[in-house]
């Protein structure tokens, strides 16, 4: 067992193991651990290669820290320019979905900056709605474990302002060529996608007219490849679609709107 004594020993150990911001993550370490102990046992994780969110139990996104326990999809910063999309195209929002919720990072940013929103998570994997649940409640919001619209409550069919949906969209065959951080340490059903990566997107988008209130917009994201297939599925499904962009996060989210 690693014992660091020393920030530097800490330093050492996390680039020995190929961390590239070995410092950085260091200093996130060190100020978290409340013992010796703990910070040996941190260490040790992330050196066996555990996402350094996992190690530190929370992810910071949109402003907000937000806890991630072993097993749950870490919260990337490129998403933060989804959450931005949606509070741009419904400020005023008051009924929000976050389904394929994970740790429920979505739900909890909208809850933030929209006061007093109804806000509702799903995620069909239980560690993900436990971890959502502790993150929604100090906005009052809600997890739902269940498969996509099948765990909501019924009361808010129809109702809803914002449908946000970072749904899995990696191709089956491309799953084996992520990094081991996510390939390993996070569950496949928030990474695969099917065959095409869009298998989850297209029945989000089926079943969004349903749910979605008047003038109410569901958003995704995808990846820059898999782009135009996103937004003909949108279509499809009866939504005014158009794609937005971000160079900087290299992120692209799908707007879908009820007309």
């Amino acid at each position: 067992m690693l014992s660091p004594s020393s920030p530097s020993a800490v330093v050492s150990a996390l680039r020995a193991a190929g961390c590239v911001f070995a410092e950085d993550e260091a200093e996130l370490i060190l100020a978290t651990a409340r013992s010796a102990e703990e910070l040996t046992s941190m260490v040790d994780r992330r050196v066996a290669g555990l996402p350094l969110e996992q190690v530190l139990g929370w992810a910071e996104f949109h402003g907000l820290r937000i806890h991630v326990e072993p097993g749950v999809f870490v919260p990337r910063r490129r998403t933060e320019f989804l959450v931005g999309q949606a509070l741009a195209q419904a400020p005023d929002a008051s009924v929000v979905v976050d389904l394929c919720c994970g740790s429920g990072a979505l739900g909890a940013a909208l809850a933030a900056a929209l006061d007093g929103a109804e806000v509702h998570a799903a995620d069909i994997d239980p560690a993900a709605v436990r971890c959502a649940r502790r993150n929604l409640a100090p906005f009052g919001g809600r997890a739902h474990e269940g498969d996509l619209y099948d765990a909501l409550p019924s009361h808010v069919r129809g109702r809803v302002g914002v449908l946000m949906a970072n749904v899995p969209y990696v191709p089956t065959a491309e799953v084996p060529l992520l990094p081991a951080e996510a390939r390993d340490h996070e569950p496949l059903v928030a990474l695969d996608g099917g065959a095409d990566g869009l298998d989850v997107l297209r029945r989000v988008a089926a079943g969004a007219r349903e749910w979605l209130a008047p003038g109410g917009c569901l958003l995704t994201e995808t990846s820059e490849r898999q782009a135009p297939a996103a937004v003909e599925a949108f279509a499809d499904a009866g939504l005014t679609a158009r794609l937005m962009v971000s160079e900087e996060l290299y992120a692209h989210v799908v707007i879908g709107e009820l007309p």
